[in-house]
């Protein structure tokens, strides 16, 4: 489930990192009662909130852009019902965190492979038991059971999320939060989120008309590369305002302006970069406006037959005929208009640089 290639479900008990594998928005389960979330907010996820115990029937939560992580133990699995609200103030969004889309599946491997061992713990109880029962009793051996139960129920999911948020610190440069970024860098970022999502949440894309793209690929792949080349101008950025210091001495300022010369080129280039993901998102807007209006042009036809019959009734069937061939006309131009727009679509997909 890696970022740009969600799934819109979430089992109901694990820990999820944002943007590896979950998506921020509003989730939704059916029943919470007794079960407990907690979002892990702040750089690093330093700052948990969370509620326990849940009452009953359906809960929500929202899983901002800036967590880190989420963590929940309920009955039933979540499901994604809206994506994230925008800032009250009218302030640009903060942009979510970016994994390298081989990230997910590397570290369910890693995890998969230790599956065995978290059952090693209640085992190791229940041998205990064993071996005391015949000096202390067969209560000892019936407490001990009880506490193999609990702690086979409990070990196997705590033991894979904290092997798993282990193997994923080690792997740290695969993954970029927003703290990676200057104010430059989120900005930009921002916008390549925003492109596709509205590429990845339209509905010809769901529906499978833009298949000249493979988006579920394509696009987690061009995040994470711009992605790389954001937080690396970010740096830069820093190292030169370090380098300038307070001294504004001419032959300071001659030494830095080829640099940063190079670091605007590089800027202008991701910059043209995520101007086609906006054009490639704008076509499928437009597509998906184009195919809102051909369905309800097709619910309107399917009723046509209704007023058809009202007329035979009434008027000779000449009149009838030609608000029949209107009607198909109209439809035979939104769909003319519908495969422009989806090849345009296309196209604008077909502008973006391959991934490396």
């Amino acid at each position: 489930m890696t970022s740009g290639a969600w799934s819109d479900s979430l089992p109901g008990i694990g820990t999820f990192f944002v943007g590896i594998d979950v998506a921020p928005g509003r989730y939704r389960c059916e029943d919470g009662k007794g079960g407990w979330w907690v979002r892990f907010t702040g750089p690093g996820g330093g700052d948990p909130v969370g509620s326990w115990p849940l009452p009953a029937g359906p809960t929500e939560i929202e899983i901002a852009q800036t967590d880190f992580a989420f963590e929940t133990h309920v009955s039933t699995s979540w499901r994604r019902i809206a994506p994230p609200r925008s800032p009250e103030d009218g302030a640009p969004p903060e942009p979510r965190p970016v994994a390298d889309p081989a990230l997910r599946a590397e570290l369910d491997t890693i995890v998969a492979r230790r599956k065995p061992l978290v059952w090693l713990a209640p085992l190791s109880v229940l041998a205990l038991g064993l071996v005391g029962s015949p000096l202390l009793g067969s209560l000892w051996l019936i407490g001990l059971g009880m506490l193999a139960v609990l702690v086979a129920l409990g070990t196997p999911s705590v033991s894979l999320d904290l092997r798993r948020a282990r193997e994923l610190e080690r792997r740290r440069d695969r993954y970029f939060v927003p703290e990676d970024f200057d104010d430059d860098g989120r900005a930009l970022l921002a916008r390549v989120q925003a492109a596709v999502d509205a590429v990845r949440d339209s509905q010809v894309n769901r529906e499978g008309l833009l298949d000249a793209v493979d988006n579920a690929v394509t696009l987690p792949r061009q995040e994470w590369e711009i992605a790389q080349v954001l937080a690396k101008q970010s740096k830069l950025r820093a190292d030169q305002a370090d380098m300038a210091g307070t001294d504004t001495l001419p032959e300071v300022e001659a030494a830095l302006r080829p640099l940063r010369d190079k670091l605007d080129t590089s800027v202008e280039a991701v910059t043209r970069r995520i101007e086609a993901l906006e054009r490639y998102a704008e076509r499928a807007r437009s597509a998906d406006e184009v195919l809102r209006a051909q369905r309800h042009l097709e619910s309107i036809a399917e009723r046509a037959h209704e007023y058809d019959e009202l007329l035979a009734d009434t008027v000779r069937d000449d009149l009838a005929l030609p608000a029949i061939e209107r009607l198909t006309e109209q439809g035979d131009e939104l769909l003319r208009t519908l495969r422009e727009r989806l090849a345009q679509a296309a196209e604008a997909g077909g502008e973006l640089p391959p991934p490396s």
